[in-house]
């Protein structure tokens, strides 16, 4: 017989006990110790109140080695019929298609929310409309300026950007020309393939990106255009 522990060690112990029972969950002292830590519970002293409690009949215990596994005696369960088991089955069939069906029917739900947030408010609605006015009403006055020969872009302008256009022209023309002389003089008398070589140095000509110069340069202002080949 172990010896009787505390009152109040044992109405905790078998508060947490009832609970497994419930679930008819084996445990041992460990478990126990260790729900129920936070009434500062040793170990030794849950091990008293399970011895007791199995004393009391209350719960029963099989040992493994030193280690004692408690669990609740099992002539107070209820053993169901076979009827009793199919007609749980079709139960929880029953309760999980409903489960389904919820989940279904909260995902279609969801998914009408999210399509209602992505949508315009009222206001901002209003404030694009204004918006859409307020850009026809400036593009509508352009059309009308241009239909009436107006000048859009005055002659000081339009001769800063054309000389500009030249100089980036020029400059691409000249840069162009020294990196020829410079290539021919290197691969002149070398030994290896000119476009492994090339390859090689990870360079690219005007053309293998599709750029060339006398398309910019056909755009220049009338009278400055050269020749091809210049």
């Amino acid at each position: 017989m172990a010896p009787k522990p505390d009152n109040a060690e044992v109405f905790k112990t078998s508060y947490y006990v009832a609970l497994s029972v419930q679930q008819n969950r084996p445990l041992n002292s460990q478990n126990v110790a260790d729900a129920l830590q936070k009434f500062n519970l040793k170990k030794t002293s849950v091990q008293k109140a399970l011895d007791s409690l199995s004393d009391s009949g209350k719960i029963s215990f099989k040992e493994y080695g030193k280690q004692k596994i408690y669990i609740a005696r099992q002539d107070q369960f209820d053993i169901p019929s076979s009827e009793e088991l199919d007609q749980m089955k079709k139960d929880n069939a029953k309760l999980q298609q409903e489960l389904e069906d919820q989940k279904r029917a909260i995902s279609e739900v969801e998914g009408e929310i999210r399509a209602l947030q992505s949508n315009l408010t009222l206001e901002e609605i209003c404030a694009k409309e204004v918006k859409l006015k307020t850009e026809v009403h400036e593009m509508e006055e352009k059309l009308s300026k241009l239909r009436e020969g107006v000048t859009l872009v005055r002659p000081e302008d339009r001769k800063a950007v054309g000389e500009m256009y030249r100089e980036k022209i020029s400059q691409w023309r000249k840069r162009k020309r020294m990196f020829k002389d410079l290539w021919d003089s290197i691969t002149e008398n070398s030994s290896k393939d000119v476009k492994e070589f090339k390859e090689e140095l990870g360079l690219e000509y005007d053309e293998d990106v599709g750029v060339s110069l006398q398309d910019f340069s056909d755009l220049m202002p009338n009278g400055k255009k050269r020749g091809r080949g210049q």
